[in-house]
């Protein structure tokens, strides 16, 4: 029998009455970043709640950066989608970072371009390597930089808080949607028709490098389609500490 994935949930009638006032709380949230920290960058994932901070930033013609990282593993779904958010707000300062080349290619000389499934050491230095490196690279000249990362995701992310301390880099972070429920997210972004990855109708609920996402199952956890081949307790890569 043909498995039955994950399908992304219709508007929600009472996330949708609370919309408004969730919007204007986000809003002024990153009012006051931008106001705090001009020079401050969004790291934008481009998932779905990632799409609702930039739709804001772009209404409020906020100074605030955004960036995105394009890993050179990205599904062609996820690499449609910079394009499209570039049509959607030309007004924005819309950055994509890339590994460096020579970085990339030595790694898959010396290991394969299958390691990550060889030992979460493997994968976590590919990490680096496509991810943090060039995170490190936007970041270096910013004073506080802002996630797209809810409590809810998972419960590696339960203790989140609006604003932290990014002690690696000493610079502060900012969760402004941290306290947002799924209902939340899936409402605003069909209510406003922001640009969407395709692989959400797919059954992707959750979705990063092409080798390390798969679809996810009815009953799964919605992040269970990342890493899936690891324990539970190594399912991140450092990027948002």
């Amino acid at each position: 029998m043909k498995p039955e994935f994950w399908r992304m949930p219709a508007p929600d009638s009472a996330a949708l009455a609370q919309l408004a006032q969730k919007t204007a709380v986000l809003a002024e949230r990153l009012q006051a970043v931008a106001e705090r920290f001009p020079n401050a960058v969004f790291a934008s994932s481009l998932a779905a709640e990632d799409a609702i901070i930039t739709d804001q930033i772009a209404a409020l013609k906020l100074p605030l950066r955004v960036i995105t990282l394009n890993t050179g593993k990205l599904n062609p779904e996820t690499e449609a989608l910079i394009g499209e958010t570039r049509r959607r707000y030309p007004e924005l300062a819309f950055d994509v970072y890339e590994p460096l080349a020579e970085d990339a290619a030595e790694f898959e000389r010396e290991y394969g371009a299958a390691a990550m499934y060889e030992s979460v050491e493997l994968r976590k230095r590919c990490c680096h390597i496509r991810k943090i490196e060039p995170l490190n690279r936007a970041l270096a000249d910013a004073s506080a930089w802002l996630t797209g990362q809810r409590r809810s995701q998972s419960v590696t992310r339960s203790d989140l808080n609006l604003e932290e301390t990014d002690g690696a880099r000493g610079i502060a972070k900012f969760n402004p949607i941290f306290d947002w429920e799924d209902d939340d997210v899936w409402t605003y972004v069909q209510t406003h028709q922001v640009p969407m990855n395709a692989l959400y109708q797919q059954g992707y609920p959750s979705i990063g490098c092409e080798p390390c996402t798969r679809p996810v199952k009815v009953g799964e956890d919605i992040r269970a389609g990342r890493w899936w081949w690891e324990q539970k307790d190594s399912k991140e890569c450092g990027l948002h500490k």
